[in-house]
């Protein structure tokens, strides 16, 4: 168990964190929530021991040993592979060394003797004899060959190294583990294997991560961070928000009750309060006035947008025709022969790893990239709007956000255009913001401004979610699915890809299209390789967290 006892932190004279009181118990996994700057990896820090508090302290059970995820991907790099994973319980690895240094002497001394026998007490203690066959299971549910096994941590690539620490987190049944966004850089073969093993975990385990769909697979607990205060909520992520909203709603609705029992009984005081015969009951209805009390409702200080595309016109049933679509970038094939048609219904995802391939069939489609043969055809009746992934040329001039919104849209009144910025949380003053200096997250937002007043009943999405904190996502996510025109979009968000897309389209290395009219859980339950090929990534900025 760790707990978290009258903990503050402040940061100047803001504080992060104020008198929070918390226990972790065994047995449960705790989604760490909360909107961007909420302190999610702040919190981890402080529950690690990283970080002092400036008040309060953290207690963990006496013996329990506590793990976390390493985040230098470049730390253990001298290292090879099964020594990093060995290391995450780090009294083992530290045993397993003096023991080679003492059996390694050639001078062997009783003295020796006999602290060699103590470790290999305490040795046999941690499982010792059976650590690096527990390591080699590790890496290999996580999909680290053993080929690689072999190696030194250096000699691995980026995604490698992801896993090789996570497997060093996971190593030797830790008491509490500490996981900050885990599922960033792994295949859904990967998460999926995670997923299975946080399930059956029988200690504490806290995370933090931007995957709903990984929380709610996971998570019994949800510990909410809102005005420097943690919450505990029973259940997973989309539970807690079901019942977070519902909340709200619940208390706006008796509130809305007590008012007007309030103007209908200062109604009745202000009729017969001057009545002789009446004075007796205007003081009765003022007694019970003065009993009622509204709810307090706090707002929270998560700001969800609103998000809704609207087009301007019915699409018709022919959208798009594709056919015999190619392109070759620097003497690689990207797209060979794509061929596929296109309906009035479909909300299409393209998965898998092939990046490149996506964004460049996106390119083709708007008009910004010209293929090397074949050809495709949009409707008639349709009109697109498209989110690129790198949308840097789009702020590359002196406009301020108003003016920047209003040449998209066909309404030139300042106050209609302020409303679209205004659903994705620009407030007034923000408006007068030139765009070349906004944040990441504030891009997108504009992007997703612009789609909307677009009115088109064609959208096109290259990585939507990245730079944007869970609340965007989710309200992008509700956006799409009420849609009523076709969508073609790439998300590395599992939640997004499942709730949205009714057909699933993935681009394979070689440029060939593989096309199949289902949901994506379905298609990855009857392709275990394709499972391989899905690679979750999260891009944000260091406030995000």
């Amino acid at each position: 168990m760790i707990s978290a006892n009258n903990v503050t932190l402040r940061i100047g004279k803001k504080a992060l964190f104020e008198d929070v009181n918390i226990k972790f118990t065994e047995g449960n996994c705790y989604g760490l929530i909360g909107a961007n700057g909420a302190g999610k990896s702040t919190f981890l820090k402080i529950l690690a021991g990283e970080l002092e508090t400036t008040k309060g302290e953290i207690a963990v059970t006496p013996g329990q040993r506590l793990s976390v995820l390493e985040q230098d991907h470049f730390k253990y790099d001298e290292y090879p592979v099964l020594d990093t994973v060995i290391m995450g319980n780090q009294r083992l690895y530290d045993i397993m060394k003096e023991k080679e240094a003492i059996y390694a002497k050639e001078d062997f001394s009783e003295a020796d003797g006999i602290r060699a026998s103590e470790l290999e007490g305490e040795f046999a203690e941690l499982n010792g004899w059976e650590a690096e066959s527990d390591a080699a299971q590790l890496l290999n549910g996580l999909g680290i060959e053993p080929d690689l096994q072999e190696k030194q941590m250096k000699d691995l690539n980026g995604s490698e190294k992801v896993k090789v620490l996570l497997a060093r987190a996971l190593f030797g049944s830790p008491d509490i583990l500490l996981l900050d966004e885990p599922t960033n850089h792994l295949d859904l073969a990967a998460i999926e294997w995670l997923e299975e093993f946080l399930i059956e975990f029988p200690n504490t385990v806290i995370v933090v991560s931007h995957d709903r769909y990984f929380l709610n697979k996971v998570c019994t607990y949800t510990a909410d961070i809102d005005y420097g205060k943690i919450q505990l909520y029973a259940g997973n992520y989309d539970f807690w928000y079901e019942s977070s909203q519902l909340m709200i709603k619940q208390m706006k609705e008796a509130n809305k009750k007590k008012e007007e029992k309030i103007k209908e009984l200062q109604e009745f005081i202000s009729r017969f309060s001057a009545n002789a015969s009446k004075s007796k009951q205007a003081t009765s209805r003022k007694r019970a006035l003065e009993k009622i009390e509204l709810d307090t409702i706090k707002p929270s200080s998560r700001k969800y947008p609103y998000i809704d595309f609207r087009p301007n016109r019915e699409i018709g049933n022919e959208v798009l025709f594709v056919e015999n679509l190619s392109k070759t970038i620097d003497g690689v094939t990207i797209l060979d022969h794509l061929t596929f048609t296109l309906g009035h219904d479909d909300k299409v995802a393209f998965v898998g790893g092939n990046e490149l391939a996506k964004t460049v069939l996106f390119q083709i489609l708007t008009g910004e990239m010209e293929p090397d043969s074949g050809s495709f055809k949009w409707g008639v009746t349709t009109s697109r709007a498209y989110f690129p992934k790198d949308n840097s040329k789009e702020f590359d001039n002196d406009l301020i956000i108003v003016d920047w919104l209003t040449q998209y849209s066909e309404i030139k009144d300042v106050t209609y255009v302020r409303g679209f910025l205004g659903r994705m949380l620009f407030a007034g003053d923000d408006g007068v913001k030139k765009v070349k200096v906004l944040s990441g997250g504030e891009k997108v937002r504009c992007m997703l401004s612009k789609m909307m007043i677009s009115g088109a009943n064609v959208l096109i999405f290259d990585e939507p979610t990245n730079h944007l904190d869970m609340e965007a996502i989710t309200a992008l996510n509700n956006g799409m699915i009420k849609f009523p025109g076709v969508i073609l979009f790439t998300s590395r968000d599992h939640q997004i890809v499942q709730t949205t897309a009714n057909r699933i389209m993935e681009i394979l290395p070689n440029g060939t299209l593989i096309d199949k009219i289902t949901t994506y859980d379905e298609y990855l339950e009857s392709d275990e390789m394709a499972r391989k090929r899905q690679v979750y990534t999260v891009e944000n900025t260091p406030e995000d967290n």
